[in-house]
């Protein structure tokens, strides 16, 4: 339920039970059409109950991934299980999965109550059991006052709750969840991110979603898998892809970033320094990752954990660089500064705005610092 969402997914990572087996298992799955590699070398495992997100950029393989679980494309390699079954040679029909498209696909002459109950009756489902689902799937999803219209007169909400409510309808093991609210504009596609989760959290089932938004993954996911020209790229936590990218590509997807090249100087124990080409400054960061003196890296900031100021900082010695404010960008609950360096490099600043004032203490083509601590930066080395 909504009020123990909360605890319940902060408790929930079975990924991390070497016991745990995986509901849905992707096992070095290929998927070709003609030349092209639209899925390569794909392993993965989804476990029962996790809201898993698959997310990249429009052509990435995360749908043609999507559609060959739900059986609407066959691997040219490898295997796809659920529940330990291997699902080769299954229809889409005798998988225990149901997808919910983009595009919703209602049909615009039945109502409500009809379109939700359609695929109980292609399944001969006895007339009084479908009523009794239809109306458990109605009060569910709120729709009990619509039950008699039909889609055109509905809001791009409604319908969009309406075709969530035929997908769960025949109760699957597995929703598979293509794009669902793309079509809604931001605040409600917002406010249907928290009513999905809560929904998967009261249902008990495994969700899976296609994204490109980030903020959505990050939002609703117990984990993303970050995808790449077929390939997956990261598999973790929202935080964790977040505050611990393992690559360049994760880190400039995820969110706003930083990034600065250079090669590393010294190594000790976990603090590294670094010396960046341009801007021609030191560079410290506490971090574990695998490095040798010498080596090319990459050092990446969050623009919100960089400090900006008109005087200089107690210590200059690390961290810190000096140049001109060359754009703002005001967005109400924040403020991006972006600060061109004398080197010609620019880095952005993210300030919270948490005063109610029209002034900003720093203006455009001010000269100001900034800097940020060694636990702030991620060095990246691919």
């Amino acid at each position: 339920m909504a009020k123990t969402l909360g605890p319940v997914r902060r408790k929930f990572a079975p990924w991390n039970d070497p016991a745990a087996k995986p509901l849905i298992e992707f096992r070095n799955v290929i998927k070709r059409f003609g030349d092209f590699t639209a899925v390569d070398d794909v392993s993965l495992g989804i476990y029962e109950r996790e809201f898993f997100a698959l997310l990249g950029p429009s052509g990435c393989g995360k749908t043609t991934l999507m559609r060959m679980l739900a059986g609407f494309e066959h691997p040219s390699e490898g295997s796809i299980l659920l529940a330990g079954q291997d699902l080769a040679g299954k229809q889409p029909y005798e998988r225990p999965v149901n997808m919910m498209f983009q595009s919703y696909a209602l049909f615009p002459h039945m109502t409500v109550e009809k379109n939700i109950g359609f695929g109980l009756v292609m399944d001969k489902m006895p007339k009084a059991d479908i009523e009794v689902r239809v109306a458990e799937m109605l009060k569910l999803t709120r729709l009990e006052k619509f039950a008699k219209r039909k889609p055109h007169q509905l809001s791009g909400g409604q319908r969009q709750r309406v075709a969530l409510a035929r997908s769960l309808a025949k109760r699957p093991k597995v929703l598979l969840l293509d794009e669902p609210l793309g079509a809604l504009d931001k605040k409600l596609r917002e406010e249907t991110q928290f009513e999905l989760m809560d929904l998967q959290q009261q249902l008990g089932m495994t969700f899976l979603i296609v994204t490109h938004d980030q903020e959505e993954a990050m939002t609703v996911a117990d984990r993303i898998a970050v995808m790449d020209h077929g390939k997956l790229i990261q598999v973790a936590g929202p935080s964790e892809i977040y505050e611990q990218p393992n690559s360049r590509y994760v880190a400039d997807f995820i969110g706003d970033i930083n990034i600065v090249e250079g090669k590393v100087a010294t190594i000790e124990g976990t603090t590294i320094h670094i010396e960046a080409a341009s801007p021609q400054v030191s560079l410290v960061v506490e971090d574990d990752e695998p490095t040798s003196v010498g080596a090319t890296v990459w050092v990446a900031v969050r623009p919100e954990k960089v400090r900006i100021s008109h005087d200089a900082p107690a210590d200059t010695a690390i961290n810190t660089v000096q140049g001109t404010v060359w754009d703002i960008a005001y967005i109400g609950d924040v403020s991006v500064y972006h600060v061109k360096l004398d080197s010609g490099a620019t880095i952005r600043a993210t300030v919270a705005n948490v005063s109610r004032t029209v002034e900003r203490p720093i203006g455009w083509e001010d000269r100001v610092w900034l800097s940020w601590s060694k636990s702030s930066g991620v060095v990246l080395t691919s």
